[in-house]
């Protein structure tokens, strides 16, 4: 099931199951000054517009990348502001200079670096900046809660291990991102918050993780259910904040 494509098939779900983005995370976007009107924005693997919408609010053109079909029709409906293209990142061909900020929000890890980070690089004005963030679904620093226990022994049922690097840690994110040299890390942020959620709503989020089997989403909801049909949960954002570099070392 770990597929990007697993999204579009449930477009719908993950357009209304996914909880926003905080709004600390907002606020450092705005604070790059790159993002008022006038500007231009690329939003890489844009979904339904988790990302793309407060972008527009914040006045730049934004430019929209999403290789689901079902995922950009219902981004074009909900954001007819914004230049929406059907494609995967790794084969977009921008124009230099043409961006004055780039994000990715939580889509990153399935991007091939090597291809996405030299389009990034060229596409980027010279005082651009290219951001990738993501929501953390379990945030690890907080106290384990009865419903985390379950979602735990769900989890460990599996047997899986995680290659490559975990996608969910900034700095190994960070690492893998400023290793062609192309990118200098110039700051990463960290938000921690929590949301309270009933049975249907895990049941719907849990079914948009590409690594969760609707049986075992509907075992999560089940645990809700079990644990009085509200549970709070405890999870984190991160933002990294990548400066290109104009002369990037040789190889």
């Amino acid at each position: 099931m770990r597929d990007p494509m697993h999204f579009d098939a449930i477009a719908d779900d993950y357009s209304a199951a996914r909880p926003p983005y905080p709004p600390e995370l907002w606020a450092r976007v705005r604070d790059t000054g790159l993002v008022g009107p006038g500007r231009r924005a690329l939003d890489l693997g844009a979904g339904t517009g988790q990302a793309t919408g407060p972008l527009l609010a914040m006045g730049p053109d934004v430019t929209a990348v999403e290789p689901g079909h079902r995922l950009a029709a219902l981004l074009r409906a909900r954001h007819p502001g914004a230049e929406v293209v059907v494609a995967r990142a790794e084969d977009l061909t921008p124009a230099d200079a043409s961006f004055d900020l780039a994000v990715a929000a939580t889509s990153i890890h399935w991007m091939d670096l090597d291809v996405v980070l030299p389009a990034v690089h060229r596409a980027l004005t010279a005082d651009g900046r290219f951001l990738v963030w993501r929501n953390v679904f379990g945030d690890a620093e907080a106290p384990v809660t009865p419903f985390r226990r379950r979602v735990s022994q769900i989890v460990e049922r599996r047997g899986e291990t995680v290659s490559g690097g975990d996608p969910e840690d900034a700095a190994a994110t960070a690492e893998r991102l400023s290793r062609s040299g192309l990118f200098a890390v110039h700051e990463i942020c960290q938000w921690r918050w929590s949301i309270a959620l009933d049975s249907h709503e895990i049941d719907r989020l849990f079914r948009t993780f590409s690594n969760w089997s609707a049986d075992e989403a509907r075992e999560a909801a089940d645990a809700v259910r079990e644990l009085g049909g509200q549970v709070i949960e405890h999870y984190s954002s991160w933002l990294i904040e990548l400066v290109p570099r104009r002369q990037p070392p040789p190889a």
